[in-house]
Formats: C-alpha cells, structure tokens, sequence
C-alpha cells in the first residue's frame, strides 16, 4: 500500500514550484491543455509518424509494423525517461527521439527520419497556435451572440451617455452595447484572417534547403516536393510556407500576437466600461452569495 504521505506530497508537488494565474485561475481547460507538455509532446511524435508514412508511401524501405508501432505507443510518453535524456544528450529533440525509440524498438532507426528539430519544434508551434485560434473563435462567436440578444432587449431603454466621463446626450443601453459588438466583429474577422493565413512550416530540412531529403530520395526533386505536400496534409494544414529558414518566419507569431492583443485591447474596454458604470450604479456586476469583494469592504 502507497504511504499517503508521499501521495499528498506527489499531490501538492505543483504548489511548490510558480504557476501563472493566467492558467490556473482564467484559461479554459482545453485552451491550458493545448499549450501544455503533454500536447506538445504527443504532437511530435504525431509528426514523426506523418513523416514515416509519407516516406513509405514514396518508397522509402519502412515498414507497415513499424507504423504501427508507433501509432500504438504515440501517447506512452516517459517524461521521466525523456528528462534523463536530455540531461544526458544537452538536446530536448533527440531526447524524445530516444525515449521514442526506446518503446518503438523495431521503429527507432525510422524515428525523424532526415528531419531536423525545427521539423517538430516549429510545426508544433504552429499546430499549437491553428488550434488555439480554433478553440478562441468559437467562443468570441458566442460572446458577440449573447452581447447582441443583450442589445436587442435593450435597444429602446434610455440611458445618460459620457464624454471624457462627463454627462452628455441620451443614449440608449442598447445602443451601447452595440460599440462592443462592433469592436468584436472587427476582431472576429481579424481573427479569423490570421487563421485562414496560417501555413505549416513543412518538410524542409536543416536550413530549408530539404537537402537531407533529397539525398534519402537520391535527388528526385519531385518525390521531396511530394513529401512536403502529403506531411502537410496529414497534419490538417492546406499549404505550407513556400520558403523557410531553419525556422518559419517569426512574423507570423507577429502577425497571431497582434490580432489577439487588439481582441485583448476590446476586451480590456469593455470590462473598464463596466467598471465605470458599475461605480455610476447604472451596470452592476454579478456577486455570488458568499462572494468577498475585497477585506476592506464592509459586508452585510
């Protein structure tokens, strides 16, 4: 029987080390899920399973019962192991090649075949950002959706509009809520661009060159073009960059940071709008039954 000290002590291993309240107080569960260890590590090893069965399919001497040896350990991570080897090998790639390899014995010569690490690292990323924006977009789509139910029930009830926080012309609730909406709309469509423009980084070797693969294809230029397309396909993207470095180019975070720091700045609107006409008693948050607003706060 395990000693229930040191399960309490396994339990509360995460409360010794820093956790940002991003994540534990406000992410969602699937939005925290995928920017965690485990997805990203999984979604290596689904990369290098793509990769195999792209190079069987145009020749290359790998076999069926390798494949699938791999498919069935993808999710049998030893992060122990892995953490061990990295401490060996001063490498975090190879160091999952290794602990791949060592669940996938008859697989492990196959294992990133002519890849490079920017081959999982980078298309990760990237992977990682397509299904971030899948998980967000729904939900600012439901937002704008309640946010205009809201406006319609609203629409005809007078209200004192502001200049600089000032008394100005009569406006209506409605009416209000409709300068948040329009603000979200601009972000949705923002949002949605960067995700319909977002590429996979592809099969490209060191430098982007594909110079490994044209040497494991004895120079078929066609068979690493062909290579790069089904790779892509098999990880859900419709193109790739047509040119990259060892890396894809770091505009493109640019470009993800930017339409989710303007959602951010609507946001950040909004809530302070509220706040104000919280303070003016016209707009009053939610508070929970045994909800404390802060110490200093006297409570009933």
């Amino acid at each position: 029987m395990a000693d229930p000290g040191t399960a309490e002590t396994s339990r509360d291993e995460e409360f010794l080390k820093y956790r940002s309240p991003l994540v534990s107080r406000y992410a969602s569960k699937e939005m925290a899920y995928n920017f965690s260890d485990r997805k990203k590590f999984t979604t290596w090893r689904k990369l290098w399973i793509y990769l195999a069965k792209a190079e069987k399919e145009l020749g290359l001497p790998i076999t069926e019962e390798q494949i699938q040896e791999m498919e069935t350990n993808a999710e049998l991570i030893d992060f122990k192991m892995a953490a061990e080897e990295e401490k060996r090998l001063r490498h975090d790639v190879m160091a999952h090649v290794h602990a791949f390899s060592h669940c996938c014995p008859k697989a492990a010569g196959i294992i990133h075949l002519g890849a490079t690490s920017c081959y999982v690292g980078d298309n990760t990323d990237l992977i990682v950002l397509r299904d971030g924006f899948d998980i967000l977009l729904p939900k600012l789509a439901r937002v704008i959706s309640r946010l205009a139910d809201f406006a319609e029930k609203y629409a005809d009830l007078p209200t004192l509009g502001f200049t600089h926080y000032q008394p100005a012309q009569l406006t209506t609730v409605g009416k209000r809520a409709c300068l948040w909406i329009q603000d979200l709309c601009m972000d949705m469509r923002n949002l949605e661009r960067a995700r319909a423009e977002l590429r996979f980084r592809g099969v490209k070797g060191t430098t982007g060159t594909q110079a490994s693969f044209l040497q494991l294809f004895e120079g078929n230029h066609d068979k690493v073009e062909e290579l790069d397309r089904l790779v892509t396909e098999m990880a859900g993207f419709k193109q790739a960059y047509l040119v990259t470095g060892q890396t894809y180019s770091r505009k493109v975070d640019i470009d993800s940071l930017s339409v989710l720091s303007s959602l951010g700045a609507t946001v950040h609107k909004i809530c302070t709008d509220i706040r104000l006409l919280a303070n003016l008693k016209e707009l009053e948050e939610p508070f929970e039954k045994d909800q404390i607003g802060g110490e200093g706060v006297l409570q009933d």
